[in-house]
């Protein structure tokens, strides 16, 4: 486990802080449900957490601390990852294809309809560059923070690997550009010298790297969409609740990877990058509070590190989900992003 008694965060709390904070934006979402009204009349605020109702659309019977397929996709790529050394095209399929296979897939009720169309193909022994063709949803978003996780202050490399974890169910632009930007956000947050300003932009420009990489498909431009996220986040007009109010009703909360992607930064940006408060803030603003909640809290704890996440949540999401070793898988990335070196020495001075 981390030491936690350094006064500012190491690369490898950071690390730690990016796992556990996927996992705590994730289990604060599960919950929530189609818009923030309802939401705050059945639970009011959410501040910690929450078993899912029992007539919740997607998450019912989950226990509070539960995570969902964003994390448990994260965590199957990150072992890929882990065991290849490196990112690759074939290690992600293989990341897909077994999480799909040990949640019993073809009956799960939350699984992505990009990701279910791309196991399909992938299963037929298509190209795994053909296909996630037309796959233009969240799912290759959510699962790419651990991309950034093994690239400290790598912004363009964080984006092409990212990028190429997307292909085999997310082959269009504004799916790797979503992927790309929460990965590239990230390997921004991991560098000691990071303003949440820079944290930010990285993933706006990391969005643009990412279009280029995809096959070309309809939909709004990910890099434009969080600087509009961002703007109504700072919006001093109006107080927290308007704020919002404004990136559910403008930006938008469901699948599209244009939509969530961009509301998961408008909530980095007004949790001023505190994982915690992102995870509530992402909980209130509703529709798929998991997915945005998970990617914005990656970012936020790859920032703030490990202990800016009570070590008594860190506990209920591992006895929430023994399936899931969170330090294992941390320590893993944290060891390759050391092996890499692909980082200024600075980054790991400390460790």
């Amino acid at each position: 486990m981390v030491d936690e008694s350094a006064s500012s965060p190491s690369l490898r709390s950071k690390i730690y802080g990016g796992i556990y904070g996927q996992a705590l934006g994730d289990a604060f979402g599960m919950p929530a449900l189609l818009s923030p009204a309802q939401t705050r009349a059945r639970f009011g605020r959410i501040t910690g957490f929450v078993a899912a109702p029992d007539d919740h659309p997607v998450h019912a019977g989950l226990p509070a601390g539960r995570i969902t397929d964003d994390t448990e996709q994260a965590i199957w790529l990150a072992r890929e990852i882990i065991r290849e050394g490196s990112v690759t095209l074939e290690g992600a399929a293989r990341a897909i294809l077994g999480w799909y296979d040990a949640i019993g897939g073809d009956d799960c009720v939350f699984v992505g309809p990009s990701t279910r169309r791309g196991v399909a193909k992938i299963r037929a022994g298509i190209d795994l560059r053909q296909t996630g063709l037309g796959g233009d949803t969240n799912g290759a978003a959510m699962r790419a923070s651990v991309v950034g996780l093994i690239h400290p202050g790598d912004v363009e490399g964080a984006a092409r690997d990212a990028a190429l974890t997307a292909l085999p169910t997310h082959n269009t632009g504004v799916a790797c550009a979503a992927a790309a930007a929460v990965a590239g956000a990230v390997a921004r947050a991991l560098d000691p010298n990071a303003a949440l300003r820079d944290i930010l932009q990285a993933g706006i420009e990391a969005a643009k790297i990412g279009e280029a990489l995809g096959a070309p498909a309809l939909g709004a431009s990910v890099a434009r969409r969080i600087e509009f996220a961002v703007s109504l986040a700072r919006d001093e007009m109006g107080d927290e609740c308007d704020r919002i109010q404004a990136i559910y009703d403008l930006v938008g909360t469901g699948l599209p990877a244009s939509e969530a992607v961009p509301a998961a930064m408008g909530i980095v940006a007004l949790a001023d990058g505190e994982p915690v408060r992102a995870a509530m803030l992402a909980a209130e603003l509703s529709g798929d509070a998991d997915t945005i909640g998970a990617m914005a809290c990656a970012v936020c704890g790859a920032w703030k590190g490990v202990e800016a996440i009570p070590a008594e949540m860190r506990e209920t999401l591992r006895m929430a989900n023994p399936d899931y070793d969170f330090d294992a898988v941390a320590e893993g990335l944290f060891s390759l992003a050391l092996q890499k070196g692909r980082h200024d020495a600075a980054l790991v001075g400390s460790d």
